[in-house]
């Protein structure tokens, strides 16, 4: 049993997919079926049943996995222990636009301060695809915008946010029929999506997408007072 086999084993039991797996690694398909092939006859034992949309680990395939992830991990820490240079401890963020922009840096700062041997990556994606990458092992751990359904993982961590709508200081307060709504173009944004459902509810039916440059170009000017909504 070789850690390269376990690696793959490892890989092709989180994604629930030979091809997924084979696509990921830079392999064949056949190269990542022989590999199972081998570590299931060394066992003595079937470590996946096959069907039409992948595969699933049977009991036997549940148990190396759990064996498997102690193992991996006691040789990445022997390296880091024995050669911090060349192998130095990697940790894996992911996190949406908008939260990468306004949020990562000054979190990653902070962190960073205190862990520097530590090299710190962040991916950037949407909330869904964010939440593959976690279960699939591609990430350590992502920041999200929105709420999810997935029993394998767990919220850690949760950033409170006071969101606030402006507007000139000559105007009424109360949001007016048919006024017009600035927002961000980004449809994935957490900010657009809020405020448009706010919107929605106070019947405002005028929008002009914006991108968040543009956003803070607009803040600036209106206060300076140089244009109105």
């Amino acid at each position: 049993m070789e850690s390269h086999e376990l690696l793959i084993f490892k890989h092709v039991a989180e994604s629930h997919s030979i091809s997924k797996t084979a696509e990921k690694l830079g392999y064949v398909q056949p190269n990542i079926s022989q590999r199972i092939k081998n570590l299931e006859e060394e066992l003595g034992v079937r470590l996946f049943k096959r069907n039409n949309r992948g595969v699933t680990m049977t009991s036997d395939g549940e148990i190396l996995l759990d064996y498997a992830n102690q193992i991996l991990l006691l040789m990445n820490e022997a390296k880091i222990k024995i050669n911090p240079e060349k192998w130095q401890e990697r940790l894996v963020i992911g996190a949406t636009q908008t939260i990468s922009a306004l949020k990562v840096p000054r979190i990653l700062s902070s962190f960073l301060s205190l862990n520097n041997q530590i090299n710190v990556k962040v991916r950037t994606d949407t909330t869904s695809m964010l939440l593959e990458q976690v279960v699939y092992g591609e990430v350590d751990g992502a920041f999200v915008t929105e709420p999810f359904d997935y029993s394998e993982l767990k919220t850690v961590y949760t950033i409170p946010e006071k969101v606030s709508l402006i507007s000139p200081k000559n105007r009424p307060n109360k949001m007016q029929y048919e006024q017009t709504l600035l927002v961000n173009s980004n449809p994935n944004c957490i900010y657009r999506k809020t405020l448009i459902h706010l919107s929605k509810r106070i019947l405002t039916t005028i929008y002009v997408s914006l991108s968040l440059i543009h956003l803070r170009l607009f803040y600036n000017l209106l206060v300076m007072d140089l244009v109105s909504v």
